[in-house]
């Protein structure tokens, strides 16, 4: 059951009158055919390497997707050199395992998904991007405000490689756990938001810089928000390599979900569908969904240890 909330606003000569009535809604949706999902974001990160085939499933069900069981997967770089992932303990979990050593993929290589299903191939490329170092990570005192008790926050360091046309995924780990929420996605193109912005070979932006901070409710006063670290916290950040296509999937994945609902959703893009870089090979063949995008990563961790490691804004 939804409880939908809707507001008539008038205004009149006599002033501003604000009238609401609470309505409840049962919508009945149908359920569509369970789609493929392929989940590939492979990186030269040393250790195992993982995809992830599931099936789509109702939009109130409340469990994890199912995993689909049998497929046959495979990675080939333009060099003919196989990297086969086989089936984990866990269903629809794909691995592959590096022997010694040995890491997956190489920088500037193209590199082609095959996936097998129930007699059907679906196949996704995608170029092994790079991505510079990071310099360093600092943190800082931000004052009190009207919602904020003093707070403590991060910023990374980093300029863009020199050339046009990089893309990036930034990551970020607070004490060991990735930051999730579609919000917390952090995409750059060059050292800016987006195309056309002039900023190849230059230092990441201040607001993208400074997205590595987790901004929660405080628990115990929801009209405040919490420091995002404090002394004893870690922080671990990570820059991969996506094409500009995972990027723009990227922008898109969080332009769907984050969307906290209420009046301002009246403005907002209408909900759609997720591009995909996925194909199957027969033209009336099965839908497939999810992304497929090989990339190189960088990455640079720091403990706040006491109030001596804070910085100038």
């Amino acid at each position: 059951m939804i409880r939908l909330i809707t507001s008539f606003v008038g205004v009149g000569m006599m002033g501003l009158f604000l009238l609401s009535c609470d309505d409840v809604i049962d919508p009945t949706l149908k359920n569509a055919e369970p789609v493929l999902v392929i989940d590939a974001w492979l990186t030269n990160k040393p250790g195992k390497q993982q995809i992830r085939i599931t099936k789509t499933q109702p939009y109130f069900e409340s469990v994890l997707p199912p995993g689909v069981s049998g497929a046959a997967v495979q990675v080939v770089d333009e060099n003919g050199l196989v990297y086969t992932f086989t089936e984990s303990g866990q269903t629809g979990l794909y691995e592959w395992t590096p022997a010694g050593t040995e890491v997956f993929g190489q920088e500037g290589l193209d590199y082609e998904l095959a996936v097998v299903v129930d007699g059907e191939t679906f196949v996704a490329t995608s170029r092994m991007g790079r991505v510079p170092e990071i310099d360093s990570i600092t943190f800082f005192r931000e004052e009190a405000t009207q919602f904020t008790d003093e707070q403590f926050q991060a910023e990374f360091w980093s300029v863009d490689v020199e050339g046009e046309g990089d893309s990036y995924w930034i990551r970020a780990y607070k004490n060991g756990q990735l930051l999730n929420k579609p919000s917390e996605i952090i995409t750059a193109y060059d050292a800016a938001f987006s195309k056309g912005g002039n900023f190849d070979n230059a230092n990441f932006i201040v607001p993208i810089r400074r997205a590595i901070n987790p901004f929660d409710e405080d628990p115990a006063d929801d009209s405040k928000i919490l420091s995002p670290y404090v002394v004893g916290d870690s922080v671990y950040v990570e820059i991969n390599a996506v094409t500009e296509a995972a990027f723009n999937f990227l922008n898109e994945v969080r332009i769907q979900t984050d969307r906290p609902g209420g009046f301002g959703e009246l403005f907002s893009t209408p909900l759609a569908n997720v591009s995909t870089n996925i194909t199957n090979t027969a033209t009336n063949g099965s839908k497939v969904v999810g992304f497929f995008n090989v990339g190189t990563v960088s990455g640079l961790g720091r403990k706040f240890t006491s109030l001596d490691d804070l910085s100038e804004k």
